[in-house]
């Protein structure tokens, strides 16, 4: 089993109350303790030792306009954070998982990776296992600002510098725009499905152009412009939504898995921290409205900024990855760093999940001159395409 090392938390659970009823009969079974304990029991499945702490960011730096600084509470915020153990030479290999998910997501890489790199893992301000403050924001300019800077903060509270950062979905979202913001700090960005390089205008999005225009579509899109996020289904079915939540696991990742399909423990395991971090209380989840419009087209793509990326970028997607690779190539063609997109058979949108073994070879492949001396030439690895 892992090591787990808290020894360096800086941030303290509130103080329990005495419950009037039993916690089975809590209408939402879950807690801050529930999601760190679960992500405890996932990660027992990874055999490289491991610390996880909880990295203080503070309460927001003074005369911030970041709404989550002005809180009107001196509470300092923290973000989940684990990190495996690694030769001391190694480059640093940051992590950040996408919407509606967390660190724990990536449970079937840490060995794989931490053999060649320094992995931190790293739970989003209003995910996982970090503060789950109250979202207030209203645009998205200050969306955005939410997550660059509480990124920012952490990164500054762990003294990181010249390091790959990985991010996967609404992660490879959060990691592009950070680059974008502090590009000093980035060697190698590595974007995985990301979101936000899509458009309306793609002949794939008709489908959802069409739905939209129906009266479901309506209904859906006011939802959305609501800010109805599924994840408040699972929390409104209270005590039957861990079942919820492993039906979608058994489907997703079973009968209709795009690659390797979970054992019955990875599964069992997966459900139950799956569950957790969705049914805890909202607040990272509600920025979806704001960065995205419905049927997931970014309010801004990211492919608008394309001239001023400073940071030599790798996409990865799976073959039946939804996210659509063409967005990267648009975005490829106005870039003025080496940019690389690679495709993992195998693989839909976790290709991480469905095809560790794929992944970790384009990884690696993407931080070859970081790994190996005389990389020039070398060819990419068997089973996956470039694009």
């Amino acid at each position: 089993m892992a090591g787990e090392n808290s020894k360096n938390d800086v941030a303290v659970y509130p103080p329990k109350t005495r419950r009037l009823w039993p916690s089975l009969l809590r209408w939402i079974p879950t807690s801050t303790e529930h999601i760190i304990a679960a992500e405890k029991r996932l990660l027992s499945l990874v055999k490289t030792p491991y610390v996880q702490e909880h990295v203080n960011i503070g309460s927001g730096p003074p005369g911030s306009k970041v709404r989550w600084f002005r809180s009107s509470s001196d509470e300092p915020r923290f973000l989940n954070t684990i990190t495996f153990d690694s030769k001391d030479d190694s480059p640093t290999l940051v992590m950040v998982h996408g919407y509606a998910a967390s660190q724990g997501f990536f449970f079937r890489n840490f060995d794989a990776l931490a053999n060649h790199f320094r992995v931190i893992a790293v739970d989003q301000l209003g995910w996982g296992g970090s503060s789950r403050p109250d979202f207030t924001c209203r645009s998205t300019e200050e969306t955005e600002t939410w997550f660059i800077d509480s990124f920012e903060e952490w990164r500054k509270a762990k003294n990181l510098s010249n390091f790959i950062l990985l991010g996967h979905s609404f992660g490879g979202y959060v990691a592009a725009k950070y680059a974008l913001k502090h590009p000093e700090h980035v060697k190698q960005l590595i974007l995985v499905g990301p979101a936000g390089f899509t458009s309306e205008s793609d002949p794939k999005a008709e489908f959802i152009m069409k739905f939209r225009a129906t009266w479901k579509g309506a209904v859906m899109n006011h939802l959305w412009e609501s800010n109805f996020t599924p994840l408040k289904i699972v929390r409104g079915l209270g005590p039957w939504g861990p079942n919820m939540v492993r039906r979608y696991t058994d489907m997703r990742f079973g009968t209709r898995a795009q690659g390797e399909i979970l054992t019955e423990e990875e599964s069992r395991l997966l459900t139950d921290y799956m569950y957790h971090v969705s049914a805890a209380k909202a607040s990272g989840e509600l920025c979806l409205k704001y960065i995205f419009k419905f049927g997931a087209f970014p309010r801004i793509p990211l492919f608008h900024s394309a001239s001023e990326w400073k940071v030599p970028t790798t996409f990865i997607y799976g073959f039946d990855d939804w996210m659509n690779y063409e967005g990267a190539q648009e975005a490829r063609k106005d870039m003025k760093v080496p940019c690389e997109i690679i495709r993992v058979p195998q693989g839909g949108h976790f290709v991480f999940i469905d095809n560790p073994s794929g992944f970790h070879s384009a990884v690696l492949y993407a931080c070859r001159k970081f790994l190996r001396p005389n990389t020039d030439n070398e060819s990419l690895p068997e089973g996956l395409t470039s694009a």
